[in-house]
């Protein structure tokens, strides 16, 4: 009987810290889009949280008026991308959010012009309203599907592309074929690099093939996991440049030095690293052909 009591009152406890924590957040926004119900929430420090369902999965957490602030980890592992390429000129950015990519990337590379495509227009506004997202004559965004857009880029054009467009749960399937990731190739400079963020395997069915179908396109291919969190970030080229972790440790901590980021680069790049040399075979190149079977 006592042992009752004590898990009940611990169940008691729970249930207090749980609506303490629902308190300690108010949403500000909620509706309804063509793709997703748009929420955005604000905790008590002032951070803004961008989801696509009540209780879903956190697209983008923002410091307003703090571009620097990167606060999900994965944004910051992304980042070391700008070690393989040099001062990048011309940006892409798949999805959207809550814009802490591009406006992390407007913030420290002022000269750039910084693409960026969204297919749901009320994302567009949401990431202006609330988030600090700011058109200007650099930066434009382009909405509809980010699939169109880059394939309507016919030659190499970007020193840089962040695929990082997620729906309520995992990645659009058209945005993971074969036939997808060559325009991207096709839409990337030589001396570029291609990040791509997705979920690891835990929490993705299909991150083997996703990592596979990369290794098809792709000379080379690192693969980064992210501190506590359940993404990995790809960083894939279109050349051969074979790197070990200490290398690209080395390369990524010399641009948070001349940047002066908050973050050391280098040092997430020695959380855990892979280069993908070998075509990973638990997985199969995902094709358009299989979107059709699908349906």
């Amino acid at each position: 009987m006592k042992a009752c009591l004590t898990l009940r009152a611990g169940l008691s406890a729970l249930a207090a810290l749980s609506v303490l924590a629902c308190a300690a957040e108010t949403v500000l926004y909620e509706k309804a889009s063509p793709y997703n119900t748009i929420v955005v929430t604000e905790d008590s420090s002032g951070l803004r949280t961008l989801l696509f369902e009540r209780g879903g999965t956190r697209q983008s957490v923002v410091k307003p008026g703090d571009p620097d602030h990167l606060e999900l980890s994965y944004a910051r592992v992304a980042m070391v991308g700008l070690a393989l390429c040099d001062e990048p000129r011309r940006i892409l950015v798949l999805g959207l959010g809550g814009a802490t990519l591009p406006t992390f990337l407007r913030k420290h590379y002022p000269g750039a012009a910084i693409d960026v495509a969204e297919i749901d227009p009320e994302v567009v506004d949401v990431a202006k309203k609330f988030f600090g997202f700011r058109e200007d004559e650099r930066m434009r965004a382009h909405v509809g599907d980010g699939r169109r857009f880059i394939e309507n880029v016919r030659q190499p054009q970007y020193d840089m592309i962040f695929l990082d467009a997620f729906g309520a749960e995992t990645v659009p399937a058209h945005l993971t074929t074969q036939e997808f990731l060559l325009s991207v190739r096709r839409a990337v400079m030589p001396s570029g690099v291609v990040v791509g963020n997705i979920w690891r395997s835990s929490s993705n069915r299909l991150h083997d093939s996703m990592v596979r179908t990369y290794q098809e396109v792709f000379d080379e291919l690192f693969i980064l996991d992210v501190p506590g969190d359940v993404n990995n970030i790809l960083l894939a080229l279109s050349r051969n440049q074979r790197l070990s972790q200490s290398e690209l440790a080395l390369l990524a901590r010399k641009i948070s030095t001349a940047k002066r980021l908050r973050f050391d680069l280098g040092e997430l790049v020695e959380y855990g690293f892979l280069h993908a040399r070998e075509k990973n075979k638990n997985g199969r190149v995902l094709r358009d052909s299989d979107l059709r079977r699908s349906k």
